[in-house]
């Protein structure tokens, strides 16, 4: 399989990875129990817009309770690692049961599954909604309608994964460019082949708010090569129970639906806001959800 990436997305990526950081000292060493700063650290994986929503809608909300929240962004399998080391107190993207199996078979015995607040998440194969063809197995035969490519996000993401180790080879796809870099890229790509009137494959994921902002359609799955609907789940190192307890409970209890993820997503991602907006933004959201909010910590 031939695969290329695109330069210019790094540049993106690298940007996020970056972004939002600057955690000093070690994490849960001044937490609520010994009753020192009660600082928490979350790993947010980059691009994948859920996550960051969950995660600076807990920023704030945790802040309303007086801990200190630091956000720091990378990739999924730097995330699941930092969290196993103890680098990250807690991430809340984890796939399950398929997308990020093989990070909790890895890390497992250093990380706790707290459990899932969506119950919607799915990875996808979309297109444009007038693409000629409406299922994965029929992509082969019309790999010239689509420049012969296959736009993706992240080498290391589960969906990059699941593309390259099942979906790619059952469907015979192999054939075709898979091109891998940045959620942000990908995204650019879709927007503008969608301006152009052209035909776009991309990996994809619900919930996702490119859905409601562009006319796109998912292919079918037939031989379920990018599995079945998964959870979304948040995941904490090991000992976060004992250091913050009544935040490890609020994180228990943690559901969202999917209208009320996909209304937050919209207002953080769609116009194309910067991320030094988010905090604002989402402070908004809260303001006109509270009755939600509040139950947050209740």
């Amino acid at each position: 399989m031939r695969k290329r990436t695109l330069l210019g997305a790094l540049a993106i990526a690298g940007a996020a990875s970056i972004a939002l950081t600057g955690c000093a000292g070690s994490v849960g060493a001044d937490t609520g129990s010994d009753g020192g700063e009660k600082k928490i650290t979350v790993g947010v994986f980059n691009g994948w817009p859920e996550g960051e929503a969950a995660s600076y809608l807990w920023q704030q909300v945790l802040e309303n309770e007086g801990y200190t929240v630091d956000l720091e962004y990378a990739d999924a399998g730097p995330v699941f690692a930092g969290l196993a080391k103890g680098d990250f107190d807690v991430a809340f993207d984890g796939w399950l049961p398929t997308t990020h199996k093989s990070y909790f078979d890895k890390y497992g015995d250093d990380l706790v599954d707290v459990g899932s607040w969506n119950d919607d998440a799915k990875l996808t194969l979309a297109v444009n909604a007038d693409a000629p063809i409406d299922t994965i197995d029929e992509l082969p035969a019309h790999a010239d309608d689509f420049d012969n490519r296959i736009v993706g996000i992240e080498p290391g993401a589960g969906l990059t994964e699941a593309m390259q180790k099942k979906a790619i080879p059952e469907y015979g796809l192999d054939k075709m460019d898979f091109i891998t870099s940045s959620t942000p890229a990908m995204l650019a790509e879709l927007k503008k082949a969608l301006d152009a009137g052209e035909n776009i494959a991309v990996t994809l994921w619900r919930p996702h708010w490119a859905y409601d902002a562009y006319d796109i359609k998912d292919l079918a799955d037939p031989k379920g090569a990018l599995g079945a609907a998964e959870s979304i789940h948040t995941v904490t190192r090991t000992g976060f129970a004992d250091d913050f307890a009544d935040v490890n409970a609020w994180f228990t209890a943690f559901t969202m639906d999917s209208d009320l993820l996909f209304s937050l997503e919209n207002a953080m991602f769609r116009e194309e806001h910067k991320q030094s907006e988010f905090p604002e933004i989402v402070k908004k959201w809260m303001s006109e959800n509270q009755d939600y909010v509040d139950a947050l910590t209740s």
